[in-house]
């Protein structure tokens, strides 16, 4: 299953509990959900694009272990 395959509501009650670190919610939101590029992302939130798509994909990777 792919994440673009989940209702947007499904997919924010799933980060919002499994994902415990709000920094982490809301970057996870803002690619997942709200569709913005990592740059658009890093300036938003003040990290590196680096740093966001590391947190994106620890984030996800945890995400997808909890979706049947």
């Amino acid at each position: 299953m792919k994440f673009e395959d989940i209702a947007n509501s499904t997919l924010a009650a799933l980060i919002d509990e499994y994902i415990h670190n709000a920094r982490y919610r809301k970057i996870l939101k803002d690619r997942l959900i709200d569709g913005l590029t990592y740059a658009e992302i890093a300036d938003l939130r003040n990290y590196s694009e680096r740093q966001v798509k590391n947190i994106v994909y620890q984030c996800e990777s945890k995400l997808f272990s909890k979706i049947p």
